[in-house]
C-alpha cells in the first residue's frame, strides 16, 4: 500500500492548481483523510513558509474513486499580516468532491494553559493492530500498514461522567518522517480520520451500519512529530439520524495537547434493495 509520502504527493499544474495521482488502495472510495492532507499540501503550497496552519475545515461532498487522479482548486482568500486563509476544492471528473477552508497563523505571544493528558497505558503494554485485530479487520491494517495503531481495551477507558461513547487509540507512523513541521502537519490530517467514526460505535457494539465521513475540523494547537506515539482520546456525544458527532484531543508522549478534531460521519443502518 502507499507510504504517506506517495499518498500526500501532489503535483503543480498551474500556480494555484494542484494534482493528486491515484494510489494503491483497497477501499471502493478514496479515503477521506488522503483528500483532506492532499488539499491541505496544495493549500500549504500557496502560503509564504512564515505561516503555520492552526485550523481546517472540510466537508465530504461526493464519495472519490480511488483508481483516478484528484484536482485540487486553490483560491487565496486573503492575505494578511498575521493569518493566511486558503479555500481547496478537490474534484474528479468535473465535479466537486471535498471543499475546505484552511487558516495559517505567523504566531503570537499570550496566555497559555491546557488539559491533562488522560491517564493511560502506553502504547508498550497495547498489542499492535496488525495482531490484535480481527480476521474480518485485517483489511484494515494491509490498508494503513505504515501506521502502528493500538487501542486501549474498553474495559481500561476511564469513562468521563455523562460521557455517551468513548475510545482511547495511540498511534505512530511506522517510519521516520522528514523534519519538516507542515509535513508532520499534513500527515496528522491524513490519520485523524482514520478511526474517529469508530467512537460513535463503541455504545452499539455488533450493530451493523453504514459509514462515512461528512465534514472534517482540525485545530493544530502545538509542535509535535507524527512518527513518534501520539494518543487520540475520542468521544461521541450524540448520534441519530443516520448522522453521528465525534470528537477527539491528541496528546503527545510528553502529555501536551498538539490537536483537536471534531466530525460529523454517516452511521446509518444499511439500505437494503
Amino acid at each position: 500500500m502507499a507510504t504517506i509520502e506517495e499518498a500526500l504527493e501532489i503535483e503543480q499544474l498551474e500556480r494555484d492548481i494542484f494534482r493528486g495521482a491515484a494510489t494503491e488502495s483497497q477501499l471502493t472510495r478514496t479515503f477521506g483523510g488522503q483528500v483532506a492532507g492532499r488539499a491541505l499540501v496544495s493549500a500549504v503550497r500557496t502560503v509564504d513558509p512564515a505561516f503555520q496552519v492552526h485550523s481546517l475545515h472540510g466537508y465530504f461532498l461526493r464519495p472519490g474513486n480511488p483508481e483516478a487522479p484528484t484536482v485540487y482548486l486553490v483560491e487565496r482568500i486573503r492575505d494578511g499580516r498575521s493569518f493566511c486563509t486558503r479555500r481547496v476544492t478537490g474534484v474528479q471528473n468535473g465535479e466537486a468532491i471535498f471543499m475546505m477552508s484552511a487558516s495559517f497563523h505567523h504566531g503570537d505571544e499570550g496566555p497559555e494553559h491546557q488539559d491533562v493528558m488522560p491517564q493511560v497505558d502506553g502504547p508498550e503494554e497495547l498489542p499492535d493492530a496488525s495482531v490484535s485485530m480481527s480476521p474480518e479487520r485485517l483489511w484494515a491494517m494491509r490498508e494503513w500498514q505504515h501506521w502502528d495503531i493500538r487501542t486501549v481495551p474498553q474495559e481500561q477507558v476511564v469513562v468521563r461522567d455523562g460521557s455517551a461513547s468513548q475510545q482511547q487509540v495511540w498511534f505512530r507512523y511506522r517510519h521516520q518522517l522528514p523534519d519538516d513541521p507542515l509535513f508532520h502537519v499534513c500527515t496528522l490530517a491524513y490519520m485523524s480520520d482514520m478511526t474517529l467514526l469508530g467512537s460513535s460505535k463503541v455504545a452499539h457494539p455488533g450493530e451493523p451500519t453504514q459509514d462515512a465521513s461528512l465534514d472534517h475540523a482540525m485545530w493544530f494547537l502545538r509542535p509535535f512529530r507524527a512518527d513518534e506515539w501520539l494518543l487520540y482520546d475520542q468521544s461521541s456525544p450524540s448520534a441519530g439520524f443516520g448522522r453521528a458527532l465525534t470528537g477527539g484531543r491528541i496528546w503527545d508522549r510528553k502529555g501536551n495537547l498538539v490537536a483537536a478534531v471534531v466530525q460529523e460521519g454517516l452511521i446509518r443502518t444499511p439500505r437494503h434493495k
